[in-house]
């Protein structure tokens, strides 16, 4: 009678912990993707990730597309977004700056073609503009990305620090007749394409062949939607050194079985099912290892930042 009992008891508690961690593990999964470009696109892109997460993880996945960069930074830190597969490095700063336990770097995005771990932010002008250098801007209207954008502001605006003094709330001591936020990358090279701005900033990959945009960045993303002659129409003036490409992340705020279970789930859509990867990363990537001392450099630059505004 005794062993029967505590069999049953074993097999009770065995149960009850079955169904505890069936209880806990969520039905629903936030993908936050980063704003500033063509929203219909992105949701296009991500679509096929949402039918591979809903499938092997039996949940619904929502696609949290945020109009800015700070949507995603909040929801990462607010328990709202699960995971990120595209994080600007800018980003996951302010994120581990606010909370450095609120999400683990499961890897970095790695070009498939030369394996580079990095991109750069570069200034463009119209092919048909008289400027070819950076100090031909002087003057003129720039435009920047979005604020929390590692190559749409941080990394130029600490170069233009560096170039002419000043910061962007005096327009670099007023080398610009005005500096402005348009919002993303896309908005930045529209802007210069219709006159907004003579210059402004945006990312690409620079590896791979000018005339398709490079391997990856904005530039191929707004020629796959319906621009097949950008790279005709506009020049690149000044380009960064390399900066780390971002990070993809998961939240710690998900339960440990079922954080472990998404981790596993995006190493396995980068290798089941590239194409799809590749669309919702926005170029020919896939993951490397990664930890948070990749972007100590970024995450110092940008505590600096903070603590003197924009300065």
């Amino acid at each position: 009678m005794k062993k029967n009992l505590v069999l049953t008891t074993v097999l009770t508690g065995a149960v009850m912990t079955f169904s505890a961690v069936a209880a806990d593990a969520p039905k629903e999964l936030n993908l936050g993707i980063l704003g500033g470009q063509n929203a219909t696109q992105q949701i296009g892109d991500n679509q096929c990730v949402k039918d591979f997460f809903d499938k092997e993880l039996g949940v619904d996945t929502k696609l949290r597309n945020s109009s800015d960069y700070s949507g995603v930074i909040q929801g990462l830190l607010g328990g709202k977004i699960d995971l990120v597969l595209s994080m600007s490095p800018s980003s996951y700063a302010s994120v581990y700056i606010k909370d450095p336990k609120a999400v683990d770097v499961v890897g970095i995005a790695v070009d498939d073609n030369d394996k580079s771990r990095g991109y750069h932010s570069v200034v463009v002008v119209k092919a048909d503009s008289p400027y070819q250098k950076l100090e031909d801007l002087k003057g003129t209207a720039f435009g920047f990305a979005d604020p929390d954008s590692t190559s749409g502001f941080l990394i130029p605006n600490q170069s233009f620090k560096q170039l002419y003094g000043g910061t962007s709330d005096n327009k670099y001591n007023n080398t610009f007749s005005s500096v402005t936020f348009s919002g993303g990358h896309e908005q930045d090279i529209l802007g210069v394409l219709n006159g907004q701005f003579a210059g402004a900033v945006t990312w690409t990959s620079m590896v791979g062949d000018y005339n398709t945009g490079y391997t990856a960045g904005a530039f191929t993303r707004m020629i796959k939607m319906d621009n097949p002659d950008l790279m005709k129409k506009i020049r690149i003036i000044w380009q960064s050194p390399l900066i780390p490409n971002g990070p993809i992340l998961v939240s710690n705020s998900l339960p440990a079985d079922f954080k472990q279970k998404v981790v596993t789930a995006i190493k396995k859509l980068d290798t089941e099912n590239h194409s799809c990867f590749i669309k919702a990363m926005g170029g020919t990537q896939h993951i490397g290892p990664a930890s948070v001392d990749d972007y100590k450099q970024i995450i110092e630059m940008k505590r600096e930042l903070t603590k003197g505004g924009r300065a």
